[in-house]
């Protein structure tokens, strides 16, 4: 069939070439992936700052345990650490920590502070105690740790009464360390 004349299709068939013979599309361009490198900088710097962030925190937590951490490392230092605690302090809490489970040689001791409490309510007084060197000998059982003990009183910045005391503490190596076990006044 024709066409109706003067119309604007062609009256040349269609020559299309076969599929076989069709050229492949061009690949269409890769796009271009935005530029990622604020982001990568980013990234690293944050993995840096969490790094420091871990280990400060890592140090600081060991830095604190040796710090808050009970030392007794020898005799005479436990002695030391036990007598500031309980005479100085008057911190039965971190005393503890100096003593053995069965502490019960330390009542002497426990007297002495009680006394010191006393004459400070009593007389109105402010009772300083301070220690002399401290002497290690070895026992059968440990050590003991000899000391004197300076004992004074002052009221209103004027000096009231002073004493001394000779002192022997025995002192046991356990798991944790050394620590106090008993105490007695000397002649």
């Amino acid at each position: 069939m024709q066409p109706p004349a003067g119309s604007q299709v062609s009256r040349v068939p269609a020559q299309r070439p076969p599929s076989d013979h069709l050229a492949p599309p061009s690949p269409a361009p890769a796009p271009e992936r935005p530029r990622r490198r604020a982001r990568t900088v980013l990234t690293v710097v944050a993995s840096i700052l969490a790094a420091l962030c871990l280990g400060g925190v890592a140090a600081g937590y060991v830095l604190y345990n040796r710090a808050a951490a009970p030392d007794r490392s020898a005799p005479d230092v436990v002695v030391d650490n036990y007598l500031r605690a309980f005479l100085v302090d008057r911190n039965d809490t971190r005393a503890e920590l100096f003593t053995c489970e069965e502490d019960t040689g330390l009542s002497t001791l426990s007297g002495l502070r009680k006394e010191i409490e006393q004459r400070e309510a009593n007389f109105g007084v402010v009772v300083r105690v301070s220690w002399g060197p401290l002497t290690r000998t070895e026992t059968g059982e440990g050590e003991s740790v000899a000391t004197t003990l300076s004992i004074s009183s002052s009221a209103n910045g004027q000096p009231r009464s002073s004493r001394r005391e000779d002192w022997v503490f025995d002192v046991m190596d356990g798991e944790e360390g050394w620590r106090v076990c008993a105490g007695r006044k000397t002649a």
